[in-house]
């Protein structure tokens, strides 16, 4: 097919093994992670272009935009996979919660910079969810870093829900200008993403008990249905998808005026100062 495919959070885990996988199907792929060597090994093992950006530090990701805005012509995929489940409540450098940070304004910050790569191609941008948003309690545009009541799970979910609502309001904004765009859940998978967490969730990545949970390959497999599918037949833009299939979402992951308000509290939030 010979797309560009920009893959985040592709050290490990499903991100890891979708880069494999559009390699194998002949795509030019660029492998996007924090770990030096885990993101050069995985790159290395396919022959594909590298990057590497620490999603804590939002000037990492405008310093990755703009090597990708140099680089690359079109972009006619961007999987927004990086992301996870933190422990104790951390604020980074820019001043916000960590997981809202970087499962949500960090991703977001990314595809909005690098809209102008996309539009033209009319490309996908494809973003890992959770059915832990059904979980995370009700996302308040007002404490968006969970300041007031924390718990790594909620917060979790918020930042899930938050890429459920991203993705409708990005259908919303750009789907007539051709832009497609998908959130999905790739199931419990056996990744490392957990492990910095100090949950429950810990103790079922990283122990025995993962060997009941979905392979990383398994995990990927929604993700590259939705970057290879035709949009209109076997998918919707705007929709949420788990299992390559319409999957249930909370309803609060539908209200339009929520997105929107996440949206334009998102825009602020990236600024640069």
């Amino acid at each position: 097919m010979d797309r560009t495919i920009v893959v985040t959070g592709a050290s490990d885990g499903i991100g890891a093994a979708a880069a494999r996988a559009f390699a194998a199907q002949g795509e030019r792929v660029v492998v996007v992670g924090r770990s030096p060597d885990k993101t050069r090994a995985v790159a290395e093992g396919i022959g594909a272009e590298h990057h590497l950006a620490d999603f804590s530090r939002l000037e990492e990701v405008r310093d990755l935009a703009d090597l990708l805005l140099e680089r690359h012509e079109r972009i006619d995929v961007l999987a927004n996979n990086a992301g996870g489940i933190m422990g104790e409540r951390t604020v980074t450098v820019d001043g916000y919660e960590l997981t809202f940070q970087v499962n949500h304004l960090a991703p977001f910050l990314l595809t909005t910079l690098l809209l102008p790569r996309m539009l033209p191609v009319g490309g996908r941008v494809i973003t890992t969810s959770s059915v832990a948003h059904r979980f995370g309690g009700t996302l308040d545009l007002d404490d968006l870093g969970s300041a007031r009541r924390y718990s790594p799970e909620r917060a979790y979910g918020a930042s899930k829900l938050a890429n459920i609502l991203f993705t409708v309001e990005l259908h919303r904004r750009y789907r007539a200008d051709g832009l497609l765009s998908a959130a999905f859940h790739p199931g419990v998978v056996a990744t490392g993403f957990s492990a910095d967490s100090s949950t429950a969730l810990r103790l079922l990545y990283r122990t025995g008990l993962s060997r009941f949970i979905r392979s990383p390959e398994n995990g990927a497999e929604t993700l590259l249905w939705l970057a290879d599918g035709e949009e209109g037949v076997h998918w919707m833009s705007g929709g949420y998808y788990a299992r390559r299939a319409p999957a249930r979402c909370s309803k609060q992951s539908r209200d339009p005026a929520l997105a929107r308000g996440l949206w334009e509290r998102s825009e602020q939030l990236t600024r640069p100062r």
